[in-house]
């Protein structure tokens, strides 16, 4: 499968994904990473599409399920190895380019 194209926000997306080792839906993503969730669930998909991540549909029988269903992401064993040789990659080109704009891999800390 195709590798996904690694934007910053791909990165930052991998970087909370590998950082939390356990299922995350798409609204905790976003806040972990400060992005709208119209730009986290397009990135989700493509991930999935290339075998990275896997997804599962949160059971209505849940004690915590108030509205609607929440989609759950997790890295698979072969997503987790790329992701973190892309994260990798990316801050290893962030240290050959301290001082250029956008040059920042993930600094991503999920927060309270």
């Amino acid at each position: 499968m195709a590798e996904p194209k690694m934007t910053r926000t791909t990165l930052d997306v991998l970087s909370v994904l590998v950082k939390q080792d356990q299922e995350l839906y798409g609204l905790k993503i976003a806040q972990a990473t400060g992005v709208l969730t119209g730009t986290i669930y397009p990135i989700l998909a493509r991930l999935e599409k290339a075998g990275w991540v896997t997804s599962e549909w949160e059971s209505g029988e849940e004690p915590d399920s108030r509205g609607p269903r929440r989609r759950f992401y997790r890295l698979t064993p072969n997503g987790l190895q790329r992701a973190q040789s892309a994260l990798q990659r990316a801050a290893s080109r962030q240290a050959a380019a301290p001082g250029r704009p956008g040059a920042a891999g993930p600094s991503i800390g999920f927060g309270a």
